[in-house]
């Protein structure tokens, strides 16, 4: 088995990982499951760039992901913090 070949099934197992929490995202029954979609959307991309990073041996690829994996985990704190305030979507 190649780098490539292992690094293309990884970026298809990441693409249908990204199509079903889209799908999450889109009918989600609640604006929290919506978040949470959306948390685990940003994931997979930061994955899908370390991956690319290290199949391109560009290290800048794994600082931007990094940056990126914690710009969405602060984004998904203010909008729990959102949500709990203002009690949306809560049961």
């Amino acid at each position: 088995m190649t780098p490539e070949s292992i690094f293309m099934s990884a970026m298809v197992l990441l693409f249908v990982s990204a199509t079903l929490t889209m799908i999450r995202m889109l009918i989600g029954p609640t604006i929290p499951d919506r978040a949470v979609a959306l948390d685990a959307l940003t994931t997979t991309t930061a994955g899908a760039m370390v991956l690319y990073g290290i199949i391109t041996k560009q290290a800048i690829m794994i600082d931007v992901a990094l940056v990126y994996a914690v710009l969405s985990y602060i984004a998904t704190l203010y909008i729990a913090r959102y949500l709990v305030k203002k009690r949306v979507g809560l049961a």
